[in-house]
């Protein structure tokens, strides 16, 4: 505990605020609503789907605030598990957030900064391959990645305020650059009938697959639409996720009883009501529909925006802007992706380090150095993202871990009702409202998409599951170490 005392509570309610929603707000945003249109071919489902996924995390940041309140330290989801479930599950959170849901994400977003960054300097792209070894393979985008992972690691290891400084300035800068595009959107979109027309058969479900005869569309209802819906709102859920990441940071929080509560609230609502409004731009810009053979960006509508590679925030910004859309969005992802990877890399590091405090990771990542941070969970942290980087199947990692992660969220709302009955009369400076209704509900939710996962996605939520059943074994090393 003593280490823990050295941390620096310097971060205020607006600075960890500033944590949420920039961490929330990576690049996903921007290509995510390509897929779900041609999932749903409604833009009613597609809206539907944006605010549900808003609703169920602001349902998890309502539960969360409780056990923040509760457990106002470092590791934050780490402790709330091993608190009311012990040991093992909280070992088994912590080894799939080091192995792959930190570290995954870490790597994907420096890799997309890094593709976009191809973008003004060709030669960073992620086409220029500079070692060709058969299989392996490195690019100059996934060098870029590892140096931008590398950066920002040894930039957090110098302290707090230096994490803090850049997640405001970055965050703010993005903030503002979606409302420029949600207004601008807005203001030229409303003047033609794209939206009105976007919403003549807004509930008419229509699923896009692409067969071996090109893309096929076929009407949907009743099962198969809430299969479907699904599998789609993994998309707008994961481009909300990473919310949680203020909780591990609960150390450097000034009277983060009532502060971690607030921001989890106020940076979850801030991003879902963003994310509705530029779905909401989109629509007034583009057609829903597409074709994939188009090569205007018109005809290829929301659902191939960007010939095919999902570019729709680019497709929208170009009817605003015209080509130099292109260099102004990559621009913008370019912010975004930065401020986004900034947060998880500072908050990622924390769990680690409450792990290693239990003895249930390597002993010296539970060391602070002289600015007070766990700068050797930093680097443990950056040195794996940066394989994943070079391994490529970081996306494939990240999307084994969407059964996982959902679960881990229902074991740690879950754990509220089992530390409301073993400490009634623990402090809880914040209660979730409608209790018992909002947790159970969530609950409910996500387990449900889970099911959906299993039935439709099998091999994909086996593999999840998989990732941290393997961290059974090495539990136990840890324990029979000491």
């Amino acid at each position: 505990m003593a280490n823990q005392l050295k941390m620096h509570r310097s971060l205020s309610m607006w600075d960890a605020t500033m944590l949420v929603a920039g961490s929330m707000i990576g690049s996903g945003i921007f290509i995510v609503s390509s897929d779900m249109a041609r999932m749903t071919g409604s833009a009613g489902w597609l809206l539907f789907l944006w605010v549900l996924s808003g609703f169920i995390t602001l349902i998890a940041a309502l539960c969360y605030g409780e056990l923040a309140g509760m457990m106002p330290d470092a590791g934050g989801q780490f402790v709330y598990i091993r608190r009311a479930w012990g040991n093992t599950l909280s070992f088994l959170y912590g080894w799939t957030v080091f192995m792959v849901i930190q570290t995954g994400v870490i790597a994907a977003v420096a890799v997309a900064f890094a593709r976009f960054t191809g973008v003004f300097f060709p030669f960073l792209s992620d086409t220029n391959v500079l070692i060709d070894a058969g299989m392996f393979k490195v690019s100059a985008a996934q060098l870029l990645a590892i140096a931008l992972i590398v950066f920002l690691t040894w930039f957090n290891t110098k302290g707090i305020e230096g994490g803090k400084n850049i997640q405001t300035f970055f965050t703010s800068a993005k903030l503002i650059a979606l409302f420029i595009l949600i207004i601008a959107g807005l203001y030229v979109g409303l003047k033609t009938n794209l939206l009105s027309a976007n919403f003549a058969n807004a509930w008419s479900a229509e699923q896009t697959i692409k067969t071996n005869s090109g893309w096929v569309s076929q009407n949907i209802s009743g099962f198969a639409l809430v299969l479907v819906l699904g599998m789609a709102i993994i998309g707008s859920l994961f481009s909300s996720d990473a919310w949680n990441n203020v909780t591990f940071i609960a150390g450097e929080i000034k009277d983060p009883k009532k502060n971690i509560p607030r921001s989890l609230l106020l940076g979850t609502a801030i991003v879902t009501i963003l994310y509705f409004l530029v779905n909401i731009a989109y629509l007034s810009l583009l057609p829903l529909k597409g074709n994939a053979a188009a090569t205007d960006v018109a005809g290829q509508g929301i659902q191939f925006a960007g010939g095919g590679t999902d570019r729709v925030g680019t497709a929208a910004a170009s009817m605003i802007f015209g080509d130099v859309s292109v260099y102004l969005m990559a621009a913008l992802i370019m912010i975004s992706t930065f401020g986004c990877n900034n947060g998880i890399i500072l908050s990622g590091a924390r769990v680690y380090y409450a792990m290693a405090l239990e003895k249930l990771f390597f002993a010296k990542a539970a060391q602070l150095n002289k600015h007070g941070v766990p700068a050797k969970a930093l680097w443990y942290q950056s040195v794996w993202a940066s394989v994943l980087c070079l391994s490529g199947t970081y996306s494939e990692l990240l999307d084994y871990t969407i059964f996982a992660s959902l679960l881990f969220y229902v074991v740690t709302i879950a754990g509220i009702f089992i530390l409301r009955k073993r400490e009634p009369d623990a402090p809880r400076p914040y209660k979730v409202a409608a209790y018992p209704l909002l947790p159970v509900l969530y609950i409910v939710l996500a387990l449900s998409i889970c099911c959906i996962l299993l039935y439709t996605k099998t091999d994909v939520a086996g593999k999840g599951l998989l990732i941290v059943l393997l961290g059974l074994p090495v539990y136990y090393l840890f324990r029979r170490k000491q």
